[in-house]
């Protein structure tokens, strides 16, 4: 229990009055440790991840857990939760997948009609939710932590489902929640927010290269099943 208080009440403090919670620190290293097993289709990455959501979900709900941010972003509470719940639907099915080299799932392209649905759901859910989330108070500007909320559902799905376009709707979650977090005084998230929309371009190209290469290799393969016998191979 002495160990529970303790991390609740820790934080790292720094000139000027201003200060970070230890949670938040160890709750964005969870989500930067499951963002890289995600990289490498590892099925380790899905409880890391749950790891940093429990934490994440106590900072971002301030005053229920008796944080000294007065501000609650009920948007990035409440897609903890949903992180949590579509996170064990990726774990089981990527621990289904998983290849005796530990790597699960193969990535692939959404089609242009997932793409359309992706992106209509991303703006409608946003319109939807704005409303909501400032009916039960979250922090202004509402529309941009509905974004974050949707956003999040859609790339945590999408990389579930091993979609490599997953990888973009991070980035467009991104640009929207550095400047969010800054005005709201969660500087730890919003710093792992920059290193994030780089890293989720970095994990774009990765995924992209390797779903190439599985074009390549299945190109190859039908070529070599299927021989022209009028063509001469010395």
């Amino acid at each position: 229990m002495d160990l529970l208080q303790w991390l609740f009440d820790a934080r790292i403090d720094f000139a000027g009055g201003q200060f970070i919670l230890l949670r938040e620190v160890l709750g964005n290293v969870f989500g930067l440790l499951s963002a890289l097993g995600g990289m490498r289709r590892k099925v380790w990455a899905w409880p890391i991840g749950i790891a940093g959501n429990l934490l994440l979900f106590t900072v971002f709900m301030g005053t229920l857990f008796g944080n000294p941010q007065a501000v609650d972003l009920l948007g990035q509470a409440g897609r903890q939760i949903m992180f949590i719940l579509t996170s064990i639907y990726g774990w089981v099915r990527w621990r289904q997948a998983q290849h005796e080299g530990g790597t699960a799932v193969e990535p692939q392209w959404a089609s242009w009609r997932t793409r359309i649905l992706l992106v209509v759901a991303l703006v409608g859910g946003t319109a939807a939710l704005t409303p909501i989330f400032r009916a039960l108070g979250s922090y202004e500007p509402v529309w941009a932590d509905a974004w974050i909320f949707m956003g999040s559902l859609l790339a945590t799905f999408g990389m579930a489902k091993g979609w490599v376009e997953f990888w973009l709707i991070w980035v467009a979650v991104d640009l929207v929640g550095v400047p969010l977090l800054l005005s709201a005084g969660y500087y730890a998230s919003a710093f792992m927010y920059v290193f994030y929309g780089a890293f989720t371009l970095i994990g774009f190209f990765v995924w992209w290269r390797v779903r190439n290469r599985q074009d390549h290799r299945k190109r190859v393969s039908v070529e070599t099943a299927h021989l022209d016998p009028t063509v001469r191979r010395d």
